[in-house]
C-alpha cells in the first residue's frame, strides 16, 4: 500500500543553499510495499534503480525469503518480476527506456543474467566463462540507455570477473591487473549506475591481500587505476566504487585503516574526500556514496556511532542535506538506506523500520 508522508530534514549546509535545499517544505516522499513482499525481520521491498521518468526497479522478499524483482511506475503501478527459470530474481538497474538488466539464480544455484525489454521479454546473458555451480555463474548489473550491460561473473573457481554486453549481444570479458585469482578475490564492477553512456565504466579488484584497489576503464577497454589518500593498506581495506555519470565523475567510498567509510567524488582525474555531518568514525560506521547523477549530485547513506542508517543527498557544489524517512528504526542496523538518484534528484530506496523489515520509498520535490 502506498503512503504518502513528509521527510524529516536535518539540513547541514557546506556552501551555499541550493534551490533543492531552500525548497525543502516541497519536499515530500511516497512509501510503498511491493505486494506479497514478506513482513518478517530482513523481508520487505528493496528499490535499487530508478530512471529519468522516476520508474523504479528493485527487488523483494517474500514471507519465504525468497527474492524477486519489481518495476514500479511512474504512477506508482507495480509490475512483479520473475526470469524464466528463476529459483530468485533480482531487478539491478533501469535506462531511460525501461529496460531492466539483473540475475536470477536457477535450481541449481548457479546465477545468470538478463535483460528485460519493456515489451516483457526477457535474454539471457551468460558470460562465456562462467562456472556453472551453485554461487557461480553470471551476474548483470548495469545498462546504459544504448542498451549496453555491465557486470560480473564468477568462475568455477569462485573469482570474479567483469564483462560488458554490447548491444548487438556480443560480451567481452576483462580482469584488472594485480586482482586476485583466489576465491572472493577478483574483479567487480559496480551497480545500478555503473555504465555510463559512453561505455566508461568504474570497477574495483581485491588483491590477493584482501585489500581494494579501483579503476575507470574506457570504452575501448583501457584500464586507468587510481588511489585516495587516507584509503587502509589491510585486508576489508582501500577504495570501492559506486558508480559513475555520463560526464566520467565517479563516485565511491574508502575504507580507512580503523575500519571507517568515507566518500569521495573523482572528476576529471582529481579526488575530493567527504563525510556527511554525524557520520560515525568507527569501524564499519562513515559515510557511504552509492549513485551520482549528471549533475554529480550523489546520494547514499552514513552509518552514525551506534550504527544507525541515516540518508544524504550531497550535491556537486559540496552542499549536503541529511534525511530520515518516517518510520525508519533508530536501533543499529536499521534506518534510511537511498539506493539511486535521478536528473531530477528524486531518490528510491529503502528503510528499515523497529522491525527490521524493509520498505521502499520515494523522495521527490
Amino acid at each position: 500500500m502506498k503512503r504518502i508522508g513528509f521527510l524529516t530534514l536535518l539540513l547541514c549546509i557546506y556552501l551555499a543553499p541550493a534551490a533543492w535545499l531552500q525548497a525543502a517544505s516541497s519536499v515530500k516522499i511516497i512509501k510503498f510495499n511491493v505486494p506479497g513482499a514478506g513482513k518478517a525481520k530482513g523481508q520487505g521491498t528493496e528499490p535499487l534503480a530508478i530512471n529519468k521518468s522516476g520508474a523504479i526497479a528493485g527487488f523483494y522478499l517474500d514471507s519465504a525469503g525468497v527474492e524477486h524483482g519489481f518495476l514500479r511506475s511512474t504512477k506508482g503501478a507495480i509490475t512483479k518480476i520473475d526470469a524464466p527459470g528463476a529459483v530468485i530474481t533480482q531487478a539491478e538497474s533501469m535506462n531511460a527506456a525501461g529496460d531492466i538488466a539483473g540475475f536470477y539464480a536457477d535450481s541449481s544455484g548457479a546465477l545468470h543474467g538478463f535483460l528485460r525489454t519493456t515489451s516483457g521479454t526477457y535474454t539471457t546473458i551468460n558470460a562465456p566463462h562462467a562456472g556453472t555451480g551453485a554461487n557461480q555463474g553470471t551476474e548483470a548489473l548495469n545498462i546504459n540507455t544504448g542498451g549496453e550491460i555491465a557486470g560480473i561473473y564468477i568462475d568455477s573457481g569462485g573469482v570474479a570477473h567483469g564483462f560488458v554486453r554490447s548491444t548487438k549481444g556480443a560480451i567481452t570479458e576483462f580482469s584488472a591487473k594485480g586482482a586476485g585469482t583466489k576465491s572472493g578475490q577478483g574483479t567487480f564492477t559496480a551497480g545500478v549506475d555503473g555504465i555510463n553512456d559512453a561505455g566508461a565504466l568504474p570497477g574495483t579488484y581485491a588483491d590477493s591481500a584482501g585489500v581494494f584497489h579501483s579503476f575507470v576503464r574506457s570504452p575501448k577497454g583501457a584500464i586507468s587505476k587510481f588511489v585516495v589518500s587516507g584509503a587502509g593498506t589491510k585486508s576489508g581495506q582501500g577504495v570501492e566504487v559506486s558508480g559513475i555519470n555520463n560526464g566520467g565523475t565517479v563516485t565511491g567510498i574508502y575504507i580507512d585503516s580503523a575500519g571507517a567509510f568515507h566518500g569521495y567524488v573523482l572528476a576529471s582525474g582529481k579526488v575530493t574526500k567527504f563525510n556527511a555531518p554525524g557520520a560515525g568514525t568507527g569501524s564499519g560506521q562513515g559515510t557511504e556514496p552509492e549513485n551520482i547523477n549528471t549533475a554529480g549530485d550523489t546520494t547514499g547513506q552514513y552509518l552514525d556511532s551506534g550504527g544507525v542508517n541515516h540518508g544524504f543527498l550531497r550535491l556537486a557544489s559540496g552542499s549536503i542535506m541529511k534525511f530520515n524517512v518516517s518510520g525508519a528504526g533508530t536501533a543499529k542496523g536499521q534506518g534510511t538506506i537511498p539506493s539511486s538518484n535521478n536528473d531530477t534528484d528524486a531518490i528510491t530506496g529503502d528503510y528499515i523500520d523497529s522491525a527490521g523489515v524493509f520498505h521502499g520509498f520515494l523522495l521527490t520535490q
